[in-house]
């Protein structure tokens, strides 16, 4: 998929999961201190006096969790690989392995009942979602945003979107969701993560309910052709959007403007890309937002068409040579014709590279001259085949 990635969202609580076994840099930790904290199913239950063992370059160490369930180590070396490890009720609970840093220290967390919980949440969605469907609406979370990146006189645009239905019973809103991309948009397609009762048509991304309780994720990509410096996007959305977060690539001197916008700012992606980051407040169901790009980065299409016309031009007079002459040796003819078009095919490549960089590296430029060389060989063989006397003459070239 393309891939768009700037990991950007609206604050909400960690999924307890995805913090499970990680460790995370404490700058304000003093160095050599590891603290595993150790919670059961939510991170505000901590387990008080649960005893954790930390293992340092094959050191063990034990400690017991406190009033805010953190056991805590100190003096630990830096640079060495470590674990931690507990048993809460018969369940062991391991981290990822991680390193000591040589500054500041390391927060951990463990979290118990997790298995559980994942089940316990299956059987409520699955009562949830036998529930008859109730009349009613949703919105667009506030993880949903719009990422844009550039790519050759083209903005990739993906809509991440979270379809929210906060009620614990499926809604039916009347319809499917039906959100009609921007003007000139091309190629949309669902990402992988979509739901299945997502489908694009052209510019049309449909999605089936009823919805179920919680978020349904619709994943799209487009792309937005443009010959101007100056780009404007504009999209109206279906649903209310709980707030407004945009992401554009970060080229040159680009700018991203909106009235919609309250903060603009500049982010880096985890590959180090530059991004702007944009937030606003919620915008209302049937409303638009208007974004203006300005100082976007284009390519002059015109060495293309003139190495396109050039090209053009050579195949030209090479057909005409074709369709003007006798043929004397078909046979021959072919094999030159051949190999006039495989030249003609590496001339095009070459001469449009020297347009578009404004002259070619000596060893290239000395290939395009002999290939003009042995094209007019080829072009002065076809000439003679075509025209010397049809039962003698000259030996024909291979």
């Amino acid at each position: 998929m393309w891939v768009v990635g700037v990991g950007i969202g609206a604050a909400q609580m960690p999924d307890p999961a995805l913090m499970h076994g990680r460790a995370i840099p404490a700058a304000d930790l003093p160095p050599g201190t590891v603290t595993v904290r150790v919670v059961r199913e939510a991170l505000a239950n901590n387990v008080v006096g649960q005893e954790v063992q930390l293992t340092a370059d094959g050191t063990p160490r034990t400690a017991k969790t406190d009033d805010q369930g953190r056991a805590t180590f100190t003096g630990v070396p830096g640079g060495v690989a470590g674990r931690a490890r507990a048993t809460v009720n018969g369940e062991e609970l391991v981290s990822e392995p991680f390193t000591i840093p040589t500054s500041g220290g390391l927060r951990v967390i463990l979290v118990a009942g997790l298995a559980e919980l994942a089940k316990q949440k299956a059987a409520d969605d699955a009562a949830a979602a036998a529930r008859p469907p109730v009349k009613g609406t949703v919105v667009f979370s506030p993880n949903t945003r719009v990422l844009m990146e550039f790519r050759d006189d083209t903005l990739q645009v993906f809509y991440i979107l979270e379809i929210l239905n906060t009620t614990s019973a499926p809604v039916d809103i009347g319809g499917p969701l039906m959100l009609d991309l921007p003007s000139g948009a091309a190629g949309a397609a669902t990402l992988e993560g979509s739901s299945p009762n997502a489908s694009v048509s052209g510019d049309r991304v449909t999605v089936t309910g009823p919805f179920a309780p919680g978020t349904t994720s619709v994943q799209i990509a487009f792309r937005l052709l443009y010959d101007s410096s100056r780009v404007r996007v504009e999209q109206r959305w279906p649903a209310a959007m709980e707030q407004l977060t945009v992401a554009l690539e970060k080229v040159g001197a680009v700018t991203m403007t909106s009235p919609q916008f309250s903060t603009v700012g500049e982010v880096n992606a985890e590959s180090g890309t530059p991004f702007l980051l944009a937030s606003g407040p919620a915008i209302p169901a049937g409303g638009t937002l208007a974004i203006e790009l300005v100082n976007v980065p284009v390519h002059s299409p015109i060495p293309r068409y003139v190495a396109l016309g050039i090209a053009g031009a050579i195949i030209g007079i090479g057909a005409w040579f074709a369709l003007t002459t006798p043929v004397r040796s078909a046979d021959s003819r072919r094999r030159l014709i051949s190999r006039r078009d495989k030249l003609l095919s590496e001339v095009a490549g070459l001469e449009e590279r020297r347009l578009r960089k404004g002259g070619l590296a000596a060893p290239e430029e000395a290939r395009r001259q002999r290939i003009l060389a042995e094209l007019e060989h080829i072009y002065g063989e076809l000439d003679e085949t075509g025209t010397g006397p049809q039962g003698g003459g000259r030996d024909l070239a291979a």
